[in-house]
């Protein structure tokens, strides 16, 4: 069953560029990872996303992430309330939300004639 995990950060005053820049770098070639997010959730604050195949890949794949996060740990402030620099959650799929029919991608607009041609048209 898919799984996914959560972990939010909140990166030292100056130092977002070369947090987003290590995301941006990374090359994740875990076994069932299934692609990933950084979201900027506000300021100097962000969340990275990932989806799983199943929540085995995701255990298995635990030392390199975290290898992955030494490598930008210095650019972390610590969140308070004893939780270090990362506030990680992760679990199973339990519900799949799918977009309604009218949330989902429209065709795209036919594209107006060039000048050029339109002038002949009219001139037809």
């Amino acid at each position: 069953m898919t799984a996914f995990n959560v972990v939010r950060f909140r990166v030292k005053p100056g130092h977002e560029a070369r947090f987003v820049e290590a995301h941006r770098n990374a090359r994740p070639a875990f076994k069932g990872f299934l692609g990933g997010s950084l979201v900027k959730t506000g300021d100097q604050t962000y969340c990275m996303i990932g989806e799983w195949r199943n929540v085995q890949s995701l255990v298995a794949a635990r030392p390199a992430m975290i290898a992955i996060l030494d490598s930008f740990r210095d650019t972390l402030e610590d969140l308070g309330g004893g939780l270090g620099v990362t506030d990680p959650v992760s679990g199973e799929v339990v519900v799949k939300l799918a977009a309604t029919w009218a949330a989902k991608k429209r065709p795209a607009k036919k594209a107006r004639r060039p000048a050029k041609r339109a002038a002949k048209m009219r001139k037809r």
